[in-house]
């Protein structure tokens, strides 16, 4: 489990680095100011907390790896990534049109890979939070 965790720390914090790339990738200089101000503010402010917050529990997973695993409040932490990456699983498919992706060779495999990697987060917080 304590291995797991360390994955899941390198994982998250990677993931977290991706969103560094956004701006570029979904071409928000065109994109953006289509958009009124505060929602151009509003995707790049969310943006950026929800880069940080994945971040943050990659941190976590890596400096207080014992922690979650052998303490009460690790467990209860544990468990509420738990439910967050499931709901995240959740959205993967109702959150998003399969228009996005279906016929699109590149989409599709980010598609499936995402939905792996929600289910190995969903699964490892379950895990360590039940155990």
């Amino acid at each position: 489990m304590y291995i797991q965790l360390i994955i899941t720390g390198v994982l998250l914090i990677a993931l977290a680095l991706v969103h560094l790339i956004f701006p570029s990738y979904f071409n928000w200089k065109k994109e953006l100011p289509l958009l009124s101000l505060v929602n151009r503010q509003l995707m790049t402010v969310h943006t950026f907390f929800i880069a940080l917050t994945v971040l943050l529990m990659g941190v976590l997973c890596l400096v207080a790896t014992d922690d979650l695993i052998n303490t009460r409040l690790g467990k209860v932490i544990a468990a509420g990534l738990a439910i967050f990456w499931t709901i995240r699983l959740v959205i993967q498919f109702f959150g998003y049109s399969p228009k996005l992706w279906k016929g699109r060779t590149f989409e599709t495999v980010v598609h499936i890979f995402f939905v792996f990697l929600w289910i190995y987060l969903s699964f490892i917080f379950w895990w360590v939070s039940m155990r």
